[in-house]
């Protein structure tokens, strides 16, 4: 595998791929070809029969579940095709159907329970950052010094997913949370704009995306909330509350970096009825009913 990798690093560099995606691609190619080298083939060997072993694999053994099998289809599709210059049949070997299921929206006082719960102050400012601006994990462990601008109140997001480019709203709340961050971190050190926010162990990168996520983690099972809560549903969280603030879905689609209003939409079904203002039939006419 390893005379393969400069090829497909080669690639990634000329189409800009971002660190996030390479690593993911790269990780699933070379699970792949740990699994057909254990079968003693070669990689340029490769059946049809071979790739569906596999994807029954992940599904049956591993028990993964459809997306992330899907992902690994992307991943050996991207290896079969641009690296090994093969044909590709996606109806010998189609994406797994995916049952789609909405993420848990706790309500803002378990978010706040989180954030008060945050006592490392570096923790706490990211984790306001994701909710308050609506960012994903990824994206606030690469923000740096000068993406931040209390004059405009904005956070510039760049390299995002699909190699986009955003800006979105700074809570002034999360503002507050931020300099007295950076008062106990960077006060006492020189630094320069283009310094990343979060430093990781090594000042020069930033905070390992596992370090948010765990973190998050240890802060929910502390307080016994929902099991499925993580990281990225606090981004969720912003874009279910705003909807239920009366926020148009156009601006939260800009903010969040969606490619398509639909996606934005989803957000629709997660949100407090309730606190729309919306009644339900039923409470309209409870005065009727003996």
């Amino acid at each position: 595998m390893n005379h393969y990798q400069q090829e497909i690093e080669l690639y990634f560099e000329l189409k800009g791929t971002p660190d996030s995606s390479r690593e993911s691609y790269l990780r699933r190619i070379y699970a792949y070809a740990n699994f057909i080298q254990g079968r003693h083939k070669c990689m340029e060997d490769i059946t049809e029969s071979d790739i569906q072993q596999y994807i029954l694999y992940l599904k049956k053994e591993k028990g993964l579940s459809a997306g992330t099998i899907n992902n690994y289809i992307s991943a050996i599709k991207f290896f079969h095709t641009h690296v090994l210059g093969k044909e590709w049949n996606p109806k010998k070997i189609p994406r797994m159907k995916r049952r789609r299921r909405f993420p848990v929206i706790p309500p803002q006082q378990d978010v706040l329970a989180i954030l008060n719960a945050t006592v490392n102050l570096k923790h706490k400012a990211i984790l306001a950052l994701i909710y308050g601006s609506g960012l994903r994990v990824g994206e606030v462990a690469r923000l740096k010094i000068c993406d931040i601008c209390s004059k405009s109140m904005r956070v510039r997001v760049e390299y995002a997913k699909h190699n986009t480019n955003r800006y979105t709203i700074l809570s002034a709340t999360a503002l507050q949370i931020l300099r007295k961050y950076f008062r106990a971190y960077f006060s006492s050190t020189g630094y320069k704009p283009d310094d990343w926010l979060f430093p990781g162990q090594n000042k020069n990168e930033h905070i390992h995306v596992k370090t948010i996520k765990n973190t998050l983690i240890r802060i929910r099972n502390r307080l016994q909330l929902d099991q499925h809560i993580s990281a990225h549903t606090l981004r969720h969280c912003f874009a279910t509350h705003a909807l239920e603030d009366g926020v148009d879905p156009v601006f939260i689609q800009q903010m969040l970096g969606h490619k398509h209003l639909q996606t934005t939409l989803t957000y629709l079904h997660m949100t407090s009825k309730s606190l729309m203002g919306i009644k339900s039939p039923l409470d309209t006419c409870y005065g009727n009913i003996k």
